[in-house]
């Protein structure tokens, strides 16, 4: 599949894709955000994948909607193509690890598309925050929502009203972040991780990302018991009996991934 936005490549067990808009930092359009959505479900559906990374350049991760598109629309406009709904989720429906991998600016949608990605290793340069007060406008790829839960409300009112941007290390102080790395090491820290995720049993990662996310959409008791049932159904996969077995036989397992 060609794309013109974005570049994909293969790495092992890990798909790495690159917003590649750098004369704009990587600023988000429509075209950018179909073909990421594309991308991402064939890496779905791809058994040789199991990890993906998601990144930009060391200037920009992605400096936010691309607001030469969105400048002159109306409500009807923007209600009725389903702008953000439409096309910019498909990294939240992914059961498959998405890592971002965040160098220099990440901005409004940028910080939105990394907040919706199942880790975020930083840049020592990095630095993110949701301006859209400053046109007249506030985040709508879940930025107020998934801001909050990250760092929690004091922080969010203060990015959100005030539209300033947040370093790395405040960042990773407020947990917004997974763990911060030197600018030349991010992509290969990253791909590092991923790979390591991909090694684990398939069935076992998903279960677990399952879980985690469960946290943000119900109350603790629930959450427990969702958890407990998953870790249940887990014993009924071949590589938990082979992950148990190889350990009390101190051996290395063999997944099959089943």
């Amino acid at each position: 599949m060609a794309f013109l936005n974005i570049l994909v490549e293969q790495r092992a067990a890990v798909g790495l894709i690159r917003l590649n808009r750098p004369a704009v930092h990587n600023a988000l359009n429509d075209a950018l955000m179909t073909e990421l959505g594309q991308a991402l479900l064939a890496f779905e559906a791809d058994e040789r994948i199991r990890a993906v990374v998601i990144t930009g350049n060391d200037k920009a991760f992605a400096a936010g909607a691309d607001l030469s598109e969105l400048q002159f629309k109306g409500f009807a406009d923007v209600y009725l193509e389903d702008f953000v709904t439409a096309n910019w989720e498909t990294v939240t429906r992914c059961r498959k690890p998405v890592i971002a991998a965040v160098a220099g600016l990440a901005l409004g949608g940028g910080c939105e598309l990394a907040m919706m990605c199942d880790m975020v290793i930083a840049a020592d340069n990095a630095r993110f925050g949701q301006p859209e007060v400053k046109v007249g406008t506030l985040p709508g790829a879940g930025g107020t929502q998934r801001l909050t839960r990250a760092i929690g409300k004091a922080k969010a009112m203060d990015l959100c009203l005030t539209g300033r941007f947040m370093e790395v290390d405040e960042a990773e102080r407020c947990g917004l972040i997974s763990r911060v790395v030197p600018l030349a090491d991010l992509l290969d820290e990253a791909l590092a991780v991923a790979a390591q995720i991909a090694a684990h049993p398939a069935i076992a990662v998903k279960l677990n990302k399952e879980a985690v996310n469960r946290a943000f959409e119900t109350t603790l008791a629930e959450g427990v018991q969702f958890e407990r049932r998953l870790m249940h159904a887990s014993f009924a996969s071949q590589d938990q009996k082979e992950g148990m077995q190889a350990f009390a036989q101190k051996r290395q397992p063999v997944w099959t991934h089943r």
